[in-house]
């Protein structure tokens, strides 16, 4: 059994790919609880600023926070409803990193993730955090591929 379940959610349809396995874990008792967790990556690239040319980082943040907690809170109020023990968490940090401490930091048995599946050149090209926190985790990963998650 795993007591902890971690589940990096980035919003996109791919990354909920990753909860059909988490529902079919639960269903079968191998789950305590599922952590939903929300990278928050704050990119200052392309945001417009005032006149004075200073930006409102905290309320930058703040907006970021409020949209990853209402998406969290949906999908935690969904598992929740099937008897599922969850919890949501949004925190500040590069995506894969942040996933490996926070899964190490907390005493996370198991993560659980999708890829996009990417191979060759495309793979080269884009990165893929769902890659780097497999080789990076002292945590087992479990690696959803799209192809898996089609009905």
């Amino acid at each position: 059994m795993y007591q902890k379940v971690l589940v990096p959610l980035d919003g996109s349809e791919l990354a909920e790919a990753a909860l059909p396995q988490v529902r079919n874990l639960a269903a079968g008792g191998f789950i305590g609880e599922v952590i939903l967790l929300s990278i928050i990556e704050i990119d200052l690239m392309g945001i417009p600023s005032t006149r004075a040319g200073v930006i409102d980082l905290p309320a930058l943040r703040k907006g970021h926070f409020d949209r990853s907690q209402e998406y969290l809170e949906k999908i935690r109020a969904g598992l929740h409803a099937e008897g599922i023990n969850v919890k949501a968490v949004a925190v500040e940090g590069r995506p894969a990193q942040t996933i490996v401490n926070y899964a190490e930091a907390n005493g996370v048995d198991l993560i659980v993730i999708a890829s996009h599946g990417y191979s060759g050149m495309k793979k080269l090209m884009f990165g893929s955090v769902a890659l780097r926190v497999l080789h990076d985790s002292h945590v087992p990963v479990l690696l959803i591929r799209p192809e898996s998650c089609r009905g």
